[in-house]
């Protein structure tokens, strides 16, 4: 399993690696991304099982990264995780392609539960 982590905090794709190798997803198999713009060339440069993103990140927002990877036709679930927790929030990302979402702070059986969710589909 291909994962790609994108937060511009180091603390949270760190937190988020170790939950995954939790999961016997091995370190190899996870890329990182610092910003949407990175986002978006790693997901047009690689194919992934599954991407995790953050909202607020400089350079590119998390949102704008999911639309533009959604525009080139990529499929990948794609999992929203993020402080922004109003209900609008989750809308927009739904509408705006990403698959599932998740708000943080969160514990390692919130993040499980919702790549379970996401793998099984």
């Amino acid at each position: 399993m291909k994962v790609l982590v994108v937060d511009d905090s180091a603390i949270m794709r760190k937190v988020i690696i170790s939950i995954l190798n939790s999961m016997d997803i091995a370190t190899e198999d996870i890329e990182q991304a610092e910003d949407g713009v990175q986002a978006v060339n790693k997901a047009s440069a690689s194919q992934y099982n599954i991407i995790l993103m953050d909202w607020n990140m400089p350079n590119m927002l998390g949102i704008d990264a999911v639309r533009e990877i959604r525009a080139s036709g990529n499929k990948t679930p794609i999992l929203m995780v993020t402080t922004e927790g109003e209900r609008t929030n989750v809308i927009t990302a739904i509408q705006a392609g990403a698959n599932n979402y998740l708000v943080k702070p969160f514990n390692a059986g919130d993040l499980r539960d919702k790549l379970g969710e996401l793998i099984s589909n």
